[in-house]
């Protein structure tokens, strides 16, 4: 990604794709469906993932993560770095995220292991000028919900230039460390801030988070990337309300 600007070739290839593969079933257009057009229009509550959906999915941090993790296993459990990557993959395919699984089948304390995996190098994450105008022009509140820390999203949103939109970030501590798609922080999440769900969208580059949200009478918006846990499971998209390859473009399109 260039400083100072998104990488647009990775917001080109992700519209291609989006037009190419999704738009027979799914609708990308916030104006073409009026019942969702309108609940895009008079949502009182904005919620955003963070992690490869306030960024472009090009910046690429996950591997920087994963490396981290790998690297975490390995040191706990004195193994090499392959079979600590194969450790790694089961607790994420089993559990939902790395950190589910350490602290499921082996008590890991969280704190440490979050600690170290997110003390990474944000050098790849520039300004996004561009989608600082479009969150300013945004009506309704703003918050962040995340299955990383408070402090990693603090980093990231201060880095993109955006954070001062944020009313408050809802962790994975916040969370009791149950990660998205578990459907009960989510509840959690709505009732700690006060939000209706009927007035809220919820934000997300992972298909199958929005479920959760879906079921809670959230409007949903998918942001796609071309990475496999991205993509919506094989039994439908109905808890796909809009699409946005362009998050940026997405939100300053909205109708005032």
């Amino acid at each position: 990604m260039r400083p100072g600007r998104p990488d647009t070739r990775h917001f080109s290839r992700n519209r291609l794709w989006c037009e190419t593969v999704i738009a027979p079933r799914q609708n990308t257009d916030s104006t073409a469906n009026p019942l969702y057009g309108a609940a895009l229009r008079g949502a009182a509550t904005w919620v955003f993932d963070l992690d490869n959906t306030l960024y472009p999915a090009s910046c690429n941090l996950f591997a920087q993560v994963s490396q981290r993790m790998g690297e975490f296993i390995a040191r706990t459990f004195a193994v090499d770095l392959d079979e600590a990557r194969r450790r790694q993959k089961g607790f994420f395919q089993t559990h939902g995220t790395t950190l589910r699984g350490l602290m499921v089948e082996h008590g890991i304390e969280p704190t440490e292991f979050l600690n170290f995996v997110h003390d990474i190098d944000l050098g790849v994450v520039a300004a996004m000028p561009e989608l600082d105008a479009a969150l300013q022009r945004l009506p309704g509140r703003k918050l962040i919900y995340t299955n990383g820390t408070v402090a990693h999203a603090d980093r990231i949103l201060r880095k993109l230039g955006i954070h001062k939109h944020f009313e408050a970030t809802f962790d994975i501590v916040a969370s009791d460390y149950l990660p998205k798609p578990e459907i009960a922080p989510y509840r959690v999440m709505l009732q700690r801030h006060g939000v209706d769900p009927a007035r809220a969208v919820m934000v997300e580059d992972m298909a199958r988070n929005l479920v959760p949200a879906a079921a809670l009478g959230m409007t949903t918006v998918w942001v796609p990337t071309t990475e496999t846990w991205s993509q919506p499971e094989a039994d439908g998209q109905a808890h796909i309300h809009h699409t946005a390859p362009d998050l940026t473009a997405f939100l300053a399109a909205l109708p005032d």
